[in-house]
């Protein structure tokens, strides 16, 4: 399980990742605002324990931001205790507020509680215009044709579709397909989507799988 801590109190931070690390989580640390967003945003997380008072950005944007595009568990950790505080966090879309000073068993009690509930469940059947994936037969067929592909290409549509409408770096395609992380100047990414757009897309006339220039890929239906 891999965690983000943004924190920037260097004795909590530390304190933080340590004790984390000794629990058994993959943990990374962000001191700023801007640098926690940037890793939740562009990384991917199982859970992500977040402070308010933060520089270049407070936790109420970072979390906003995250919102957009996430559903990331949430866990604020912070020393505003207010009542109105505590409201606007859940409000902002977070999963747990804890308020410091904290024991530090009551937060991993809280962290494994938050992880226990798990992703949403993906669904059996993925539908994308005329595309459609049965995730659990891993079967694809397109205007009712099937079509065969590799365990690599399936695992690559998935993801995809799975994220249909998010635009998604290469290097997030990488570390989730082939886990993991490949140099930026390679282009494993690029061939294969190449080879999974000549038998998805190629042979239909609505094309699905977008490349968002400088940024990555994306599949959606663009009429």
């Amino acid at each position: 399980m891999r965690i983000l801590v943004v924190e920037d109190e260097l004795k909590a931070g530390d304190y933080l990742k340590k004790g984390l690390s000794e629990s058994g989580f993959v943990v990374d640390l962000a001191r700023t605002g801007p640098d926690g967003r940037h890793m939740a945003l562009h990384e991917e997380y199982d859970l992500i324990i977040l402070d308010v008072m933060l520089p270049g950005i407070d936790g109420w944007h970072v979390m906003q931001d995250i919102r957009k595009t996430k559903d990331t568990p949430v866990l604020f950790l912070t020393a505003r205790d207010a009542v109105e505080d505590r409201v606007k966090g859940l409000e902002l879309g977070a999963d747990d507020y804890l308020v410091k000073p904290f024991a530090f068993a009551e937060l991993l009690a809280r962290v494994r509680t938050l992880l226990r509930r798990g992703p949403p469940r993906e669904e059996a059947l993925i539908r994308l215009a005329d595309l459609e994936i049965d995730v659990l037969k891993r079967r694809v067929t397109r205007s009712g044709k099937r079509i065969d592909l590799t365990a690599t290409e399936f695992s690559l549509l998935r993801l995809l579709a799975v994220r249909q409408g998010e635009v998604l770096s290469r290097s997030l395609i990488a570390s989730q397909v082939w886990d993991m992380n490949f140099d930026s100047d390679t282009n494993v990414v690029d061939v294969a989507i190449r080879r999974l757009r000549a038998k998805v897309d190629d042979p239909f006339p609505r094309k699905l799988i977008q490349t968002a220039r400088g940024m990555g890929y994306v599949i959606e239906d663009r009429g």
